[in-house]
């Protein structure tokens, strides 16, 4: 079967075939709730998902593939054999599937995800009243960390359903002040509770994390049936609701039967080669920023999204050797340093470079792949109009599909092409008006307008991670440099001890709200009396 889109693409669409041994296996899948694993013919796992029931979300990946993104056809292609494990309920599925992603790693599951809906959850156990919380980006800071999990929203539902269980903080208590609402109706633990008490508790809903669920119910029965011998009724009618509870979590929706039925919406890579006529998918894109104040402080960042999804691990940031006010000369040094033979064997080799930036950033940067003699796909994205510039002699790319958009052959997509000089002006948002600054043309794409839509919320993506990883550096260097510059001014205050000092207190605010005693255990009794004296009589 065929399905002729406007542009003049034409795409296929079939019923998956699948060998007679799986059809049959298919066919007994329970409709319970429980976790799955796709199968490839040498047996490894590639997939791991979840399911409010199993029969109805597994066999989803056996039919027509018209509504499957490119990288979903690719896996449900690959998919040999497939497993489960039932669980008791949605939310122990959910937790089970954590675990089992963990565990494996399936290459699917990496493909597959967007990372804006991974998310831990942080527990910070060493602290005497730990709080419980949510956070997409976990931190080395000595708490606990559990996840990912790759719905935000589940996982917060079925945390709210476990505080009724497990009563936990979500911000540390204070001495003197009255309980608030969460204690009085059972969220936080009740007035008067030990911190042993309340970590013991805490421990119980790692526990659960961890699938211990069957071993929790028992401990809980043990715990009632102790109170009621000792006549403890308050305590033995409290295990028995906390039990109740739980039994109570078999019933709850966490995600539903309808949870990722697309698996993944993000099809911006397929259309990216669509759109720039690209020879490959770019499975991996760099974005670039520069940042500084009237010259000072310059520092660039490099973001890398592998599969169209941040890859922090893989993030670089560059201060420059010269420190000017001149973004062309800034871009091609990075990208000079960037493309050197030690860095492209060290961090690899990028499908398709993406500049925040205007014409000018964009030369800039081909000069440097001319450099090393390179072609890769290179675009830039102009701040003004927040439109992407593709340059028709050094971009790299086919432009024969940018000539069919400017001569009007190509309708009904959302975009608009026009040329200047060299230079192709690509606007994915046709029709869209200016509202501020970055927040317009990329950020509010109509998608009754934009075929493209996914290009567009890939680019602002980048984009706007660049341009924040950029702004953090610089933020952390003229902090830096102000700390240093305020101690330099300290007689007997030498590089080292400032060095000391700015790692421990971090800024010179950190510093002046910092006690004598404090600053001593970093520099000795002598030296913070002087810097105590001085910060405070400045």
């Amino acid at each position: 079967m065929k399905d002729t889109a406007s542009s003049g693409a034409v795409f296929c669409y079939t019923i998956i075939r699948m060998n007679a041994q799986l059809e049959a296996k298919l066919k007994t899948l329970p409709r319970s709730a429980g976790v799955y694993f796709h199968k490839s013919k040498t047996g490894e796992i590639i997939y791991v998902g979840k399911a409010a029931v199993l029969k109805n979300r597994v066999r989803q990946y056996f039919q027509s593939t018209r509504d499957m993104d490119i990288k979903t056809r690719a896996l449900v292609e690959e998919i040999e054999d497939t497993d489960w494990v039932e669980t008791e309920s949605e939310l122990d599925a959910l937790f089970l599937e954590s675990e089992m992603v963990k565990r494996y790693m399936p290459r699917y599951n990496i493909l597959l995800r967007d990372d804006k809906s991974q998310m831990f959850v942080r527990i910070d156990m060493k602290s005497e009243w730990p709080t419980v919380s949510f956070t997409r980006n976990p931190a080395d800071d000595g708490a606990d960390y559990f996840g990912p999990y790759y719905n935000g929203f589940a996982i917060k539902k079925a945390l709210r359903y476990l505080r009724k269980i497990f009563p936990y903080y979500t911000k540390p208590p204070k001495d003197g002040i009255r309980p608030d609402l969460d204690s009085h109706i059972g969220l936080s633990p009740r007035p008067g509770t030990p911190s042993d008490e309340y970590k013991a508790s805490l421990r119980q809903l790692i526990r659960y994390f961890e699938g211990g669920r069957k071993a929790i119910i028992r401990d809980i029965e043990k715990q009632m049936q102790l109170a009621a011998k000792l006549h403890d009724f308050e305590n033995a009618a409290m295990y028995r609701n906390k039990l109740n509870d739980l039994k109570a979590l078999q019933q709850r929706i966490m995600f539903g039967d309808r949870e990722f039925l697309d698996i993944s919406k993000d099809k911006a890579l397929g259309d990216l080669v669509e759109l720039f006529g690209l020879k490959k998918i770019p499975a991996r894109i760099e974005g670039y920023d520069i940042s500084h104040m009237g010259g000072a402080n310059v520092v660039a960042s490099m973001v890398v999204f592998t599969n169209g999804v941040s890859d922090r691990a893989n993030y670089r940031k560059f201060k420059l050797s010269v420190q000017r006010n001149d973004d062309y000369a800034n871009m091609n040094e990075v990208l000079t340093r960037r493309l050197s033979e030690k860095n492209l064997k060290s961090w690899g080799t990028p499908d398709l470079l993406l500049i925040d930036g205007g014409k000018g950033q964009l030369e800039a940067a081909i000069k440097a792949l001319a450099v090393y003699d390179l072609h890769i796909p290179i675009l830039s994205i102009a701040k003004r109009e927040e439109e992407v510039i593709v340059s028709a002699t050094g971009s790299n790319i086919d432009t024969a599909r940018l000539e069919q958009y400017l001569r009007g052959e190509l309708q009904d997509s959302g975009v608009y092409v026009t040329r200047s000089g060299d230079y192709y002006v690509v606007n994915l948002h046709s029709g869209q008006t200016n509202a501020s600054g970055h927040s317009k043309n990329l950020r509010g794409a109509n998608t009754a307008l934009a075929k493209f839509t996914h290009v567009t919320k890939l680019f602002q993506r980048i984009r706007d991670e660049s341009h924040r990883f950029a702004v953090s550096y610089h933020t952390v260097l003229k902090r830096t440099k102000q700390t240093a510059s305020s101690l330099e001014d300290i007689p007997g205050i030498g590089p080292a001890t400032r060095r000391q000092l700015i790692r421990k207190f971090g800024s010179l605010r950190g510093l002046s709200a910092a006690s004598e005693a404090d600053i001593a255990s970093v520099v000795g009794a002598k030296k913070a009396e002087l810097l105590h004296l001085h910060l405070h009589q400045k």
